[in-house]
């Protein structure tokens, strides 16, 4: 049976030189979850393209999740439409707390279904990737949401948020 590696980007999308977009392209067979061209911050809107891609995909799926990915990731496993064998949730974002600038508000998020976060337990296996020094994440609240997700919490040190502005997330061995 194959296996097919589902990427779900953040509120950003897709980032040029972003892990997952490098990971993507290195990894032959995967899929990413397309940006929506409406509803661009509806978690549910969201969360139906996350299920379209999923059901697209024969065999067995592993998501590998960044930022608000997470959180979406979090909201579908609540009433899954199919099996998923594991999930990487890398430094899932905080949306409970404002973000920085540059980011939607706490009000936009909670008017557009992110807020409260869920914190069901997953019906798969899953790491939680968490920063110590993550501006989206504190270390604390990435740990709490480990444990309700009923996931492995990986302490990944000094790595901002994974992402371009955190500096370079993707080396490619010569």
């Amino acid at each position: 049976m194959t296996k097919t590696v589902l990427f779900v980007p953040g509120l950003r999308d897709h980032v040029e030189d972003h892990w997952q977009t490098h990971a993507a392209r290195a990894i032959p067979g995967s899929v990413t979850v397309e940006p929506l061209t409406e509803d661009r911050l509806s978690l549910a809107a969201r969360i139906a393209a996350l299920d379209a891609a999923l059901n697209a995909i024969e065999g067995e799926v592993v998501i590998a999740a960044h930022s608000a990915g997470c959180l979406m990731v979090a909201a579908w496993a609540r009433n899954p439409t199919r099996a998923v064998r594991g999930a990487l949730l890398a430094t899932p974002a905080d949306v409970e707390n404002p973000l920085p600038p540059g980011y939607p508000s706490l009000e936009d998020l909670t008017a557009h279904g992110w807020c409260p976060i869920s914190r069901e337990r997953l019906p798969f296996p899953a790491i939680v990737v968490a920063s110590n020094n993550d501006p989206l994440g504190p270390f604390d609240r990435v740990a709490e949401l480990a444990h309700s997700w009923g996931a492995r919490l990986h302490d990944a040190g000094d790595v901002g948020h994974l992402n371009p502005p955190a500096g370079r997330c993707w080396q490619r061995s010569s």
